[in-house]
């Protein structure tokens, strides 16, 4: 690793006291405090219209520009967030305190992606292709859960230094 602190942290903690520091003073943690409930409310709304359509068969539109918008939002998050994990742990990415939150964010992108080429190639049918982006959101699901429990035992190391 390209560390920028060449310790690790102590068993149990997500970061030492130099990431922690790092953590707290980039301005890239207040960008991902926003982006991250942004995007939940972009796929929360997504998942409704895409729901709405495979019930119904009606707003194929809405649905898709939705799906658009969310993988938007994804792609913003992940470069933002490769760029804090850089700032942070020294890496732009698999930094260990994140390593599987990243191997399942590239799946989520994986997805996502394969979305867009499948809507712009036309390769799959509207119903197919509103069954690939439920895949890509729930592996999503998966993620988000994944980076709350992070935020917890960040929360937790916290209050046991305290």
């Amino acid at each position: 690793m390209t560390g920028l602190s060449s310790s690790s942290p102590p068993r149990g903690a997500l970061y030492t006291p130099d990431q922690k520091r790092r953590r707290d003073a980039s301005r890239w943690t207040v960008v991902q405090g926003v982006l991250a409930p942004l995007q939940f409310v972009v796929f929360l709304v997504s998942l409704a219209l895409v729901l709405r359509y495979l019930a119904t068969d009606a707003g194929y539109t809405a649905a898709t520009w939705s799906i658009v918008a969310k993988t938007g939002v994804l792609y913003l998050i992940m470069v933002t967030g490769a760029i804090w994990e850089k700032e942070v742990f020294g890496q732009y990415l698999l930094a260990p305190a994140f390593f599987w939150e990243d191997v399942v964010s590239f799946g989520v992108i994986f997805l996502h992606t394969a979305y867009l080429i499948a809507l712009l190639t036309q390769a799959l049918a509207p119903v197919e292709q509103m069954f690939l982006a439920l895949a890509a959101y729930a592996l999503y699901v998966v993620n988000a859960g994944q980076f709350l429990w992070k935020l917890r035992c960040a929360r937790l190391q916290a209050e046991a230094s305290a």
